[in-house]
C-alpha cells in the first residue's frame, strides 16, 4: 500500500469517526451519568464490535450480510430496537440531579458498560454497509492482502477509539454544570429522545443491492 492511498482512506475513515452516531451518544450518556471510567469501556466494547464488522466486510463475508434481506434485516431491527429501548430508559428516570462518586465501577458493572458499547456497535449495519462500500477502493489485490487488512483495522481503530473518548471527555468536563439539581432531568430528556430518533433513523437504512 502506497502512501497516497493510506492518506486517502485516513481521510475517509476520519469523517465517519468524527461525525456523532450512536456510539458516541452511547459514550456521552455513560460519562454524564455514571462516569468516565463507563464512557472507556462502553467505547472499547463498541470498537470491538466495529472492528469484527470490518474484519467481516474485508473478508468478503460482509457483502454476504449486507446483499442478504434477512441478515441485513435482523441486524437493523436489533439495532434499532435496542436503541429505542435505552432511550425509553433514560425517559423513564426520575433522576433529578447527578451524584458524583470516587467509587470505582465493579467488575460486573465494567462488564455491563463493554457490554452496551458492543451490542450498539454490532447493530449498526450502515457500519456494515461502509466498510463493504470501502474497502475494494482502497484493497490493492496484487500484493498481500492481510498486512492491508493490518493498516486499515489499526487505523480505524485509532482512530474510532480517540473520537469516543474524545466525546466522552468534553461529556465528563461538562458534569460540573450537569449535576446542577434538576438539570439530570432534561439530559436524560434530551438523550432519551435522540436515541429513539437514531433508532427510528437507523430503521430507515436500505441493504446493499446485487
Amino acid at each position: 500500500m502506497n502512501l497516497d492511498t493510506w492518506v486517502i482512506y485516513i481521510l475517509a475513515i476520519l469523517i465517519l469517526t468524527a461525525s456523532p452516531g450512536p456510539s458516541v451518544l452511547l459514550c456521552i450518556s455513560k460519562s454524564v451519568s455514571s462516569g468516565l471510567v463507563s464512557a472507556r469501556y462502553a467505547a472499547l466494547g463498541s470498537v470491538a464490535a466495529i472492528s469484527i464488522v470490518l474484519t467481516l466486510s474485508f473478508t468478503g463475508l460482509g457483502v454476504l450480510i449486507a446483499s442478504s434481506n434477512v441478515a441485513f434485516s435482523a441486524i437493523k431491527w436489533i439495532g434499532a430496537a435496542y436503541l429505542v429501548y435505552l432511550g425509553i430508559q433514560a425517559l423513564r428516570s426520575s433522576d433529578e440531579s447527578y451524584e458524583i462518586t470516587i467509587k470505582p465501577d465493579s467488575n460486573k458493572a465494567k462488564l455491563n458498560h463493554f457490554t452496551n458499547g458492543f451490542v450498539v456497535g454490532a447493530s449498526n449495519p450502515k457500519a456494515l454497509v461502509f466498510f463493504t462500500a470501502l474497502f475494494p477502493q482502497f484493497i490493492d489485490p496484487t500484493i498481500a492482502l492481510f498486512p492491508q487488512y493490518l493498516i486499515f483495522a489499526s487505523t480505524f481503530i485509532v482512530l474510532e477509539l480517540g473520537w469516543l473518548l474524545f466525546y466522552a471527555h468534553i461529556a465528563h468536563r461538562s458534569t460540573g454544570w450537569l449535576t446542577a439539581k434538576g438539570r439530570a432531568r432534561y439530559f436524560n430528556r434530551v438523550t432519551g429522545c435522540t436515541f429513539i430518533l437514531a433508532g427510528v433513523f437507523l430503521s430507515t437504512t436500505k441493504r446493499m443491492t446485487t
